[in-house]
């Protein structure tokens, strides 16, 4: 059975693009073997993911990521049992914030700042749709 999971959390202390890329290399590593996809965002001290794969294989990352100190607050948003993947190629994708129109975060949010606090998980998974329809996702 397939999940799909999309959870929010603040970086317990800033987050360097050499530390955001270790996280990134290692999803990418493990993943796979994991069944898991995905695709994450971070953005002003907030990591946004969705993860998607078996329901066990999703429930573990999600407890190792509730239990890691390098989050805090973290709040799950939407969790639902799907037929089929919309991340499937990638092992962990990643927003690319130089590509995100402020008009399209606005379409979601209440401002052009993007805050998944303020936002439903369906919104934040309907951005996350339109930002892989128009190319703004990177996988090195």
């Amino acid at each position: 059975m397939l999940v799909r999971l999309l959870y929010a959390s603040r970086a317990a202390s800033p987050m360097s693009e050499a530390e955001l890329a270790a996280i990134l290399k290692s999803s990418r590593a493990h993943n796979p073997a994991e069944g898991l996809t995905g695709l994450l965002c971070y953005s002003d001290g907030i990591f946004m993911q969705v993860l998607e794969g078996g329901r066990d294989a999703v429930h573990a990352r999600y407890k190792s990521i509730i239990g890691d100190t390098r989050h805090r607050d973290v709040i799950l948003l939407s969790y639902e049992e799907v037929a089929e993947r919309h991340f499937a190629g990638w092992s962990m994708g990643q927003v690319n914030l130089s590509r995100l129109n402020p008009a399209l975060v606005l379409k979601y949010c209440e401002t052009t700042k993007l805050n998944p606090y303020a936002m439903s998980g369906q919104a934040l998974k309907a951005l996350f749709d339109e930002l892989v329809n128009t190319g703004a996702i990177v996988c090195n």
